[in-house]
């Protein structure tokens, strides 16, 4: 108890009080090697409520020194904590309760265990055949403790007759029990169905917390279990090992946690076997085969961190690196196909892009283009980089002192290609991007000058068209003078028809030039968009050759 008798203890009040929140106490099971004192620390960072030590020998903890130093640690943050003894005398059981109490929140009876030593010793399993000695265990240890709200429980199995655990349990209940927690299996069962059925009955005889054990692998079995029984509280074990966040309502172990768990380890001192071992459940379900199996392998810490660095990445920097630029790059996908809508005429777009909120980014637009550009190109060269690494390595060598050396590299070499595609396609379409909405600028703007040349010629038209009525009006006039009578008109009359005739030609002539030049800039402007066009095609056609040039690279890289 090295770690327990430099800290004072800490007054945490009545234990009793989790089961009056309205919701089932979240426990985690006592586990033989495993519920030590640094994977109590992770648990509880994931909204677990009570904490079990594994099970103690009371004998051995009391005739030993060395047994209770490495058999129990804590610390002030250890709380609220139960210490698990198995014992199968009540004077032993009362005193390693009195060594432990002004470090723990309660003392818990183990009358489950099924293994055979445990059994043919007297411990474990058979004591739920003598509930005359559990009772007079449990009465023993509430005499000598003198806090009235430490805690004494019994976690037990449950007989075929379940009679004959309803009258186990009220038997300890008279004799002062804080609480029971019920495995749903009789000793003789291991992986059959847990009886739950079984568990509510038990609930439903006692007036004392009831807490359900047995396949409580997620937050969904809490709730099913909680709604079906109505017991008080909920203790996982196997479920807590592949996924200590559980509790929290994790579907898999999240990498925070797992990254969690290194730091607590390695501040703990944690032994390399149980350290390996809880990050071989916490990976079972989130990562593949081949990472399975190279992990499994490790030997050190040194190795399996450097693993987890290189296969993972940190939590803050390659993970969210490349989910950045994934994220990148499905944006860029979504504003091409916007700006591709067949229903959003280019004018429009021209109108969007005039905002005032387009105008305020416009002076750092360029910046932020080459900006993106480069870390772009150094990712993709990066990426590049791997590929070439990992593909060009020389396995032959290694190959039979480490067997899983090929897997370990052929997964690097996939994730080094995704990256290179990542990051290529991301580049190439931030450039594509850029052209499109420089195509459709200069799009609109022909557009916008050919529709107001149009609007000109016709105008210049309807004004030659009338020029010309009115001249032909004029000379009329003229013809009809000089038949009338046979005298002519007079000469000031005459001058004055000739030069409006003659300011009538002029306005003709000028109207006639401006019509060829509205027609001759019509005919450049339906050049200049047929260039357009051109230049849309080679965009595309350069844009197939890159994804060869790709997809040929995947195949050698293969």
């Amino acid at each position: 108890m090295t770690e327990v008798q430099s800290k004072v203890p800490e007054d945490r009040g009545n234990m009793m009080e989790l089961f009056n929140r309205g919701r089932p106490v979240r426990v985690c099971a006592p586990m033989v090697r495993y519920s030590k004192l640094a994977f109590r620390c992770l648990v509880r960072k994931y909204d677990c409520d009570v904490c079990f030590t594994p099970m103690i020998i009371a004998a051995d903890f009391m005739r030993s020194a060395k047994a209770r130093d490495s058999e129990f640690t804590t610390n002030k943050t250890d709380r609220p904590l139960i210490v698990q003894f198995a014992a199968k005398d009540a004077q032993t059981l009362a005193d390693a309760a009195c060594v432990v109490s002004p470090f723990s929140d309660g003392v818990d009876l183990n009358c489950g265990c099924p293994q055979r030593w445990a059994v043919s010793e007297g411990y474990g399993a058979c004591l739920i055949n003598k509930p005359e000695l559990v009772k007079d265990m449990v009465r023993h240890v509430r005499n000598q403790i003198d806090n009235p709200n430490y805690t004494v429980s019994i976690k037990i199995r449950i007989h075929k007759d379940i009679r004959e655990t309803v009258d186990l349990c009220q038997k300890v209940e008279a004799a002062g029990v804080s609480w029971i927690t019920v495995h749903g299996r009789t000793s003789d069962e291991r992986h059959q169905s847990v009886h739950y059925d079984a568990i509510k009955t038990i609930k439903d005889s006692l007036s004392i917390p009831v807490i359900a054990n047995g396949d409580i692998k997620s937050m969904q079995d809490v709730e099913a279990i909680y709604e079906l029984t109505g017991v008080d509280g909920v203790m996982a074990a196997r479920g807590l090992l592949a996924n200590p966040a559980m509790f929290a309502g994790y579907e898999e172990t999240p990498l925070q946690c797992v990254w969690d768990w290194v730091d607590i380890a390695v501040e703990h001192g944690t032994p390399f076997t149980c350290f390996h071992h809880h990050l071989i459940y916490m990976l079972e379900r989130i990562s593949s085969q081949p990472e399975r199996r190279v992990f499994n392998n490790l030997s050190s810490t040194s190795a399996v961190i450097d693993f987890l660095h290189s296969t993972y990445g940190s939590t803050y920097k390659m993970t969210l690196q490349w989910t950045a630029v994934a994220s990148f790059l499905y944006v860029e996908i979504g504003v091409l196909v916007i700006l591709c809508l067949p229903f959003i005429s280019a004018q429009r777009w021209q109108s969007i892009f005039k905002w005032s909120i387009w105008n305020r980014l416009s002076q750092f637009w360029n910046k932020g283009f080459l900006t993106m550009i480069i870390i772009l190109i150094v990712l993709f060269l990066d990426a590049l980089r791997e590929v070439r690494k990992y593909s060009n390595a020389d396995q032959s060598k290694d190959a039979k002192l480490h067997p899983n050396m090929f897997d370990h590299m052929h997964m690097k070499l996939f994730r080094a290609q995704r990256n290179l595609y990542i990051s290529g396609f991301s580049l190439f379409l931030w450039l594509v991007m850029r052209r499109v909405i420089m195509l459709i600028n200069q799009l609109a703007t022909a557009m916008s000058t050919s529709a107001a040349l149009q609007t000109q010629a016709e105008s210049a038209n309807k004004d030659a068209k009338k020029y010309m009525e009115d001249n032909e009006k004029l000379k009329q006039a003229l013809t009809d003078g000089k038949g009338q009578g046979g005298k002519p008109q007079d000469p000031e009359e005459n001058k004055l028809l000739k030069r409006e005739v003659q300011g009538l030609t002029e306005e003709l002539k000028s109207s006639t030039d401006a019509l060829k030049k509205s027609k001759s800039d019509l005919d450049a402007m339906k050049k200049q968009s047929e260039r357009l066009a051109k230049e849309y095609d080679r965009l595309l056609q350069e844009h197939q050759e890159l994804q060869n040039q790709l997809d040929s690279g995947d195949k050698k890289g293969n």
